[in-house]
């Protein structure tokens, strides 16, 4: 059913294109009701345009914290056109029918973001009448058209073309009302319930998480052919991050591709030098430096060809011929990087199984994050939903303290660095066994820390002999240290704190090992 505009209300904070829509409205012979600053710049612009108060014979007041809020408004807003009472009632009130609302709100977040933001600041900032006329038109979208975003101007222009728009895009505009002040009232009360007074501090999380994520796409399935699935993203994510990729070519991405390549993301994104990362089942399987994308990518998948099969691969640089030939050579689930050369895209577009997805970022700013400005992560648990701050703080490494006789030479230095990094993205218990800029064995996800450190050996595909190693948490006892030192490794970096230290230091100088603490766990589950 179409319904036809004769009187709108325009009343926005964001004043975006208002100007280009007033003017159509008025061209269309729509009339204009409209308050303060919003009725000011169509005013100024030549929009012929009627005061809100004017047209209620009811003033502005209390610094314009009430004048929408009416009967001439609602009762306009909400009157089913196609009910005799209600009809019957707003005629015998003089009650106006309005067909479009054009509403955007205060802007809360906005404010609330400002360094130094007061409270009284953010109290005023907190807009009544904009979602109130919102939630009305929307209520009543069978009759009234509302837009809240001014990126969908256009799309209501060319509805109105005919004098009327369709049901459809009064639903899609009214979805997105509901969906814009849920997403609005979450803000302010995750503002709040972040008190405990008015002139309390803020507190890192709120005593009632609101959350509100858009849906991107659905699923296949989930982690298995028997669970369902879809994928949500931010409204506004902070970084770039796996919400934010375009998906050049290859089948959608399933449950499981979203959750590996977001772990390797996470860790290509570390890294400032040209760096490539091959990961299966959420943990590295290959990470490696390199002079060129390509010898990056060679030298990572060298570290275990067999389980790069089927794996996913991120890059941090362009992705050149050279590298996707590379690529090429060996089946992959997805390739993410920054950017394709045209003849490379063509040639890794030749797999018809691959899926290429471009994400334009620069790695090496995203571990340097001051604490507590790093987003959250949330796990999901039955009945309740654990957060915390994204693992992104660390202890610089003049802060590292070497802790044996013998101290790490440069190039072990670096390569405890690198295999400090990798190692923070593997699955607890995690011992990783590196060169520099290397990765050459993964223990993860054992329940002890020996037996990772001798998975780690029994995957290794390349020389272990001379290697470093990282553990992402203390050893307990010194069997991790002989394991290690056996299998031919001459460096250790770990976060101490162990009562055992004293134990596990003894059993380092003993092999002749060097050993640097962090004072900083990573534990990943």
């Amino acid at each position: 059913m179409s319904e036809k505009i004769t009187r709108a209300l325009l009343s926005v904070s964001d004043k975006e294109g208002i100007i280009e829509l007033g003017k159509f409205l008025a061209g269309q012979g729509v009339e204009i009701l409209s308050t303060g600053g919003t009725a000011h710049k169509l005013t100024e612009a030549g929009v012929p345009v009627i005061e809100v108060s004017d047209y209620t014979g009811f003033p502005e007041m209390m610094d314009g914290r009430v004048k929408t809020l009416h009967p001439k408004i609602h009762g306009g807003l909400l009157a089913l056109r196609n009910n005799p009472s209600h009809v019957e009632a707003m005629n015998a009130h003089n009650i106006g029918g309005i067909d479009l609302v054009v509403v955007n709100l205060y802007p809360f977040e906005e404010t609330i973001a400002k360094e130094g933001c007061a409270f009284e600041d953010a109290i005023e900032n907190i807009d009544i009448g904009g979602p109130t006329m919102l939630r009305s038109a929307a209520k009543n979208h069978a009759h009234v058209t509302v837009v809240v975003e001014p990126g969908d101007y256009g799309r209501l222009m060319d509805e109105m073309k005919s004098g009327s728009t369709t049901a459809q895009f009064r639903f899609e505009c009214a979805c997105k009302v509901f969906s814009h002040t849920a997403a609005y009232d979450s803000a302010i009360s995750n503002y709040l319930t972040a008190r405990e007074s008015a002139d309390a501090e803020p507190a890192q999380f709120p005593g009632a998480l609101n959350l509100n994520f858009v849906k991107k796409q659905d699923l296949r399935y989930g982690e298995n052919p028997h669970q369902n699935g879809a994928f949500y993203v931010e409204r506004a994510p902070s970084e770039p991050s796996i919400a934010l990729a375009k998906q050049l070519h290859g089948k959608e991405l399933s449950y499981n591709n979203i959750l590996d390549t977001n772990a390797a993301l996470e860790l290509v994104k570390e890294f400032a030098e040209t760096a490539a990362i091959v990961v299966k089942h959420t943990n590295p399987c290959g990470a490696a430096l390199g002079s060129s994308i390509s010898e990056a990518y060679e030298k990572a998948r060298a570290t275990d060809p067999v389980s790069a099969f089927g794996g996913i691969v991120a890059l941090n640089r362009r992705v050149d011929m050279a590298t996707a030939d590379l690529l090429a050579e060996t089946f992959l689930e997805v390739v993410i990087a920054p950017s394709y050369e045209k003849d490379a895209l063509a040639k890794l577009q030749e797999k018809k199984n691959i899926r290429l997805l471009e994400l334009p970022f620069e790695g090496g700013a995203y571990s340097e994050l001051p604490k507590g400005t790093a987003g959250w992560e949330l796990r999901r648990v039955v009945g309740g939903l654990l957060v915390q701050e994204l693992d992104r703080g660390d202890a610089p490494q003049s802060d590292w303290k070497v802790v044996t006789k013998r101290a790490p030479s440069e190039e072990e230095m670096r390569a405890l660095a690198f295999a400090w990094t990798c190692g923070k993205h593997v699955k607890s218990n995690a011992i990783v066994y590196a060169r520099e800029g290397q990765l050459v064995g993964v223990g993860a996800g054992q329940m002890s820390r020996v037996d990772s450190a001798r998975v780690g050996v029994e995957k290794a595909q390349l020389p272990i002999k001379g290697t470093v190693v990282a553990s992402d948490a203390f050893f307990p006892f010194r069997d991790g240290l002989d394991q290690l030192a056996e299998a031919g490794a001459v460096a250790v970096i770990q976060p101490g704190g162990s009562v055992r230290d004293e134990e596990v230091i003894a059993a380092a100088d003993e092999h002749g090992m060097a050993m640097v603490f962090t004072g900083y766990r990573h534990f990943r589950h």
